[in-house]
């Protein structure tokens, strides 16, 4: 007797409101340290109160937001220290994977990195700031699979979802869709001739850039005259 095939899972109710909340982060309409007014933004997703904790609790878990007791959640905020750690352990987790996954990158690899760079190019171009994210994460989270290591791509993976809510900041940026887009064409280049150590090189000069812009919107230098950063 044959089966017929299920439907598609439709979201439920802490789906929608996780994507809400989501999506209002990375676009900055929640920024960090932000207070997530419950009530808000529930009726935002269109969800109880009881399906937007649920949320919440989930994005706490991929490092969206923070529980403060007696105060709620809140976006997640770093000081200028943590924010320094996590790209210098950024650098050493994805040194580690370029240098052992740019020597093994097929041509369906390469195919791969350029698709992602071109899905960055046309979401800049589009103004979809949760789309740009997206679309630099899967270039960034392709360049890393390189290494085919789970355990190493688990913890990057983590280290990103730490700064994710800052990364939206820098979007709006004058000509910083333009940089990103340029430093993503040298690194695939790179990554196609097979030299793992100038894919490090351009991948930490990505990386040191971002930095220092986020270094400056700790000083308060967030509208100061951008250099041309490419995206995080």
């Amino acid at each position: 007797m044959s089966v017929a095939a299920s439907p598609a899972a439709s979201p439920t109710a802490p789906d929608r409101a996780a994507s809400t909340l989501r999506s209002a982060i990375l676009e900055g309409a929640l920024r960090p340290g932000q207070r997530v007014n419950q009530e808000t933004w529930a009726a935002r997703a269109r969800v109880s109160l009881i399906p937007l904790r649920e949320a919440l609790r989930a994005l706490a878990g991929e490092g969206l937001v923070t529980y403060r007791p007696r105060r709620g959640y809140a976006v997640t905020e770093l000081d200028l220290g943590e924010l320094e750690e996590v790209y210098r352990l950024r650098k050493l987790l994805e040194t580690d994977a370029l240098r052992r996954g740019v020597p093994r990158a097929t041509t369906a690899d390469v195919a791969s990195l350029e698709a992602a760079a071109d899905g960055c190019r046309s979401t800049a171009a589009s103004g979809d700031v949760a789309g740009q994210l997206a679309a630099n994460r899967r270039f960034h989270d392709r360049l890393h699979a390189l290494a085919d290591s789970r355990p190493a791509t688990r913890l990057i993976d983590l280290l990103w979802d730490s700064t994710e809510a800052y990364r939206a900041l820098y979007y709006a940026l004058p000509g910083e869709a333009a940089a990103a887009d340029e430093a993503h064409r040298a690194i695939i280049a790179a990554v196609r001739a097979g030299d793992p150590e100038r894919v490090v090189v351009l991948q930490d000069e990505h990386r040191a850039r971002a930095l220092e812009r986020l270094r400056a919107s700790f000083r308060g230098e967030a509208d100061a005259s951008p250099r041309n950063v490419p995206s995080l």
